[in-house]
Order: structure tokens, then C-alpha cells, then sequence
């Protein structure tokens, strides 16, 4: 059997022009007629028709009566009014009402079927958007995280199946991949639920500070303890702790970190007696564990030790049929948060979105988003609210591999990194955490960039 044919219900008081309709829409639709505007809310009460072609002038009731009949009953029915030239007052009025839209006879057939194409293409987008909505719903509802890819579902599949267990965790992704979100999941999920969630950045801790941050000291255990303070295994008991940019960490340590794994008792700096902890450690990283290994950078007990339970994140460039999910959910948000009213992105804009590779990931999306709402002239944003690159791109001219190496390769790509560090740094106003996100990396990679670079 073939597909079911679209109901148009076209109305008019002239035989002639019913049989018209029939000639031109009858083999593509399923046309259905009435001779009069009562004969048509008759059939509207009894069957669901998507699209109504609605003479203006008819005895009894006219179009624009019963245009405004059936808008009352709140019908998603779209109706195209049909006008003679000098009624254009009247279907202007008609258009506020809520037509689609509306032809003057006589109407050229190309013309009527266009405005039928159109009609019937914004219900399928209508739908399509309510889907997404819904969609959207239910991924909002685990845990904040969003997606309907198999790779996401895939993970959320996994997030069931580990999070009530006490095992490590090792969440590895690009920056902006969401690692932290996907940490709350596993701890929502868990039976340590009710208990604290204490979440800390690795990378954002001076390495001289990071053992007390964790451990906790004594008052007096070094100039300025003035006071006894509790480390976040401490303040994480019973719960779980997220060690974010875990690949950050010292030698010195990684070694500290693997004995309380080892023997779940940590000390405190100048403390002499050990304190029993109980504790979900579940970290995070963005570099390859493996080439960290084989150059002595990081532990191989301790990697075991962490990466008992792997989760790889998929970048957002794999995983592009979530975008519009996104851009609905952070819409909404900022909406909220800026009160404004910008309902959604052109199919222009939303194009260009699906055209780009997110080095940051869905927080150069978040960030995209936001602007664009704070930007945005009216409504809908389009390609001229978009700050495009989303992030920053630099023209860069032909490099000549045979013009001086290798070596002259590495210096290039240097300059033009130096360039986009430059360029991000002045767009931030010199706020390296700003400007590591329009770069779409850790602000850790960004300080070893510009150190590296001798841009400090």
C-alpha cells in the first residue's frame, strides 16, 4: 500500500471552481469539498484536516466568519483564503486572523500549489519541533544530560549499569564534552545520592596548595594554617568525589592519591593520625593516558587503580543530530536567565551550526547560544547574529611545505598559534579562562601554551 494521502478541504459556492480544485488537487491529495462555510464546520467537527482553501465571499456565512469560527475552537487547521483582487482589504484582515495565507483569483495553478507546499512544510517543522521538545524532555530528565544518538544512549545505558556500584570511574573527553555532567549522573544514580557530591579541578589548584585542598590540614601545619580545615575526601564522605583534570597531578601526588585508594585513610597536613574515609572517586581527563605512561608522566598502578570503570565522551562534531536538541535546551535557558523572547535559529543559522566542527565542544555551543540570545534583533536569530567562526578563526595564507621543511612548518604553525592565543586573549580581556573557552581548550593547556609560546 502506498503512503496515506493529505485531506484538503476546499470550499466555495461555485461548481465550477470545486471541479477546478478536484482537476488540479485531486490525484495528489485526498480532496474533500463543501458548497458553503456551515457545510465546512460540519465536516471540520467530525474529521482532522490539515489544510482548508476558503472562498472570501459566499452566502450565509463568508471566509473571514468563518475563518474566525474556526481559529475560536483553537483548530490547528491551516486555512489559505481565496479572494477576487478587490477584496485584498479583506484578506489583509483575514491574515490577522490567522490565515496562512491567501491567492486572488484568477490564481495561476503553480502558484496554488506553492502555497499548499509551504502550508503543509511548516506543519511537518511544527511536528518535527514538538518531537524535539519532547525529545528533549526526556533526556533532560536523566540527569541534565542530552541526546538521542545510539553513542548517548549507549552512555546512559552505562551510567544505569555502573552508578550503583562503588567502582572508579575514568571519564576521558575533549573539553567542553560535559565530564562533569556525566560525574553528577553516576552520583545521582548511586546509592550515595543523598550524600555530598564534591567536585574539584586538578588543574586550577597550585600543586603546593592541591595536598591540603584534598587531605585537609592541622592548625599550624605551615604559615597561614591558622586553623584546622577539612580536605574534600573529608567533606565527600559517604559521597563522591570528582578529580577533574586528573592528569594534571604531580608525581609527588599521584603517589599520595594512590595510597588512599589503596588503604581509604587520608592524612591530614600536620595531622598524626590517620582518618577513615568513604569515598566514590570518580576523575576526569582530556589527555592520552596511554603516551602520559610510556613518558613517566603518570603512574601506571595508579591508572589502573582509576580507570576501572572507562567512559569516553563522543565530541560533539560525532554527534551532530543532538545540535538542535542543544540549541532548544540552552534557548530556553537563556531565555529565562536574560528575559528574552528569541523563540528559535533560522534554517540559515541553524545550517551554519551543523556546518561546524565545536572544537570547544557543547560549551563553545552553550557559550554560542547565549550571545547569540543577548545579540539577537528580534525573535529568530539569524547568520548575522552569529559570531562566525562560533570561534575564532584566523586567515591564514598558503604554507609552502617545500620552502624550508619541517622545520619551517613548525614555525609557522607556531606564528599562527601565537596569533589565536593573541586574538583570545584581547577578545577576553585578558581573562585566560574566558579565553581558553573561545579557544575550546583547558585554561591548564592554554597557561602552558603561552608559557611556552613566551607570551606570559
Amino acid at each position: 500500500m502506498g503512503s496515506q494521502k493529505t485531506f484538503i478541504l476546499a470550499v466555495d459556492d461555485e461548481a465550477d471552481m470545486l471541479e477546478t480544485y478536484r482537476s488540479i488537487l485531486g490525484k495528489k491529495f485526498e480532496l474533500l469539498t463543501a458548497a458553503s462555510g456551515r457545510a465546512a464546520l460540519e465536516i471540520l467537527k467530525n474529521k482532522q484536516v490539515p489544510l482548508l482553501l476558503l472562498d472570501m465571499k459566499m452566502p450565509g456565512l463568508n471566509g473571514l466568519e468563518v475563518l474566525k469560527k474556526i481559529k475560536e475552537t483553537e483548530s490547528d487547521t491551516d486555512v489559505i483564503m481565496i479572494t477576487a483582487s478587490k477584496e485584498v482589504a479583506s484578506a489583509v484582515e483575514a491574515m490577522k486572523s490567522g490565515a496562512f495565507d491567501y491567492l486572488t483569483k484568477p490564481f495561476d495553478v503553480k502558484e496554488l500549489l506553492i502555497v499548499i507546499d509551504k502550508a503543509l512544510e511548516k506543519r511537518e517543522l511544527i511536528k518535527e519541533n514538538l518531537y524535539l521538545k519532547e525529545t528533549l524532555k526526556n533526556t533532560t530528565e536523566y540527569c541534565d544530560l542530552i541526546g538521542r544518538t545510539p553513542g548517548m544512549k549507549k552512555l546512559f545505558e552505562t551510567i544505569e549499569k555502573v552508578a550503583p556500584t562503588d567502582s572508579t570511574v575514568l571519564i576521558h573527553g575533549e573539553s567542553g564534552t560535559g565530564k562533569e555532567l556525566v560525574a553528577r549522573a553516576i552520583h545521582k544514580k548511586s546509592k550515595r545520592a543523598h550524600r555530598p557530591f564534591v567536585a574539584v579541578n586538578c588543574a586550577a589548584i597550585p600543586e603546593n596548595l592541591l595536598e591540603s585542598e584534598l587531605f585537609g590540614h592541622e592548625r599550624g601545619s605551615f604559615t597561614g594554617a591558622s586553623e584546622r580545615k577539612l580536605g574534600k575526601f573529608e567533606l565527600a564522605d559517604s559521597g563522591s568525589l570528582f578529580l577533574d583534570e586528573i592528569g594534571c597531578m604531580s608525581a609527588a601526588m599521584q603517589a599520595k592519591l594512590l595510597r588512599v585508594l589503596e588503604d581509604k585513610v587520608i592524612e591530614r597536613l600536620g595531622g598524626e593520625k590517620g582518618v577513615p574515609v568513604d569515598v566514590r572517586i570518580i576523575s576526569a581527563t582530556n589527555i592520552d593516558f596511554q603516551k602520559e605512561i610510556k613518558e613517566g608522566k603518570f603512574r601506571h598502578d595508579l591508572y589502573y587503580r582509576l580507570n576501572v570503570i572507562p567512559i569516553n565522551l563522543i565530541p560533539l562534531r560525532e554527534r551532530k543530530e543532538d545540535i538542535p536538541l542543544f540549541v532548544d535546551y540552552f534557548l530556553n535557558k537563556f531565555n529565562k536567565e536574560l528575559n528574552k523572547k528569541v523563540n528559535s535559529f533560522s534554517a540559515e543559522a541553524l545550517k551554519a551550526l551543523m556546518g561546524y566542527d565545536w572544537p570547544g565542544n557543547v560549551r563553545e555551543l552553550q557559550n554560542l547560544v547565549e550571545r547569540g540570545v543577548v545579540l539577537a534583533n528580534g525573535r529568530e536569530i539569524t547568520p548575522d547574529d552569529l559570531p562566525f567562526s562560533p570561534s575564532l578563526k584566523i586567515e591564514a595564507a598558503p604554507i609552502d611545505l617545500d620552502a624550508g621543511g619541517t622545520g619551517n612548518l613548525h614555525k609557522t604553525l607556531e606564528h599562527y598559534e601565537k596569533e589565536l592565543i593573541v586574538k583570545a586573549l584581547a577578545e577576553s580581556g585578558q581573562n585566560r579562562t574566558k579565553a581558553a573557552q573561545l579557544l575550546g581548550i583547558a585554561r591548564s593547556s592554554l597557561n602552558s601554551k603561552i608559557e611556552a609560546l613566551g607570551l606570559s
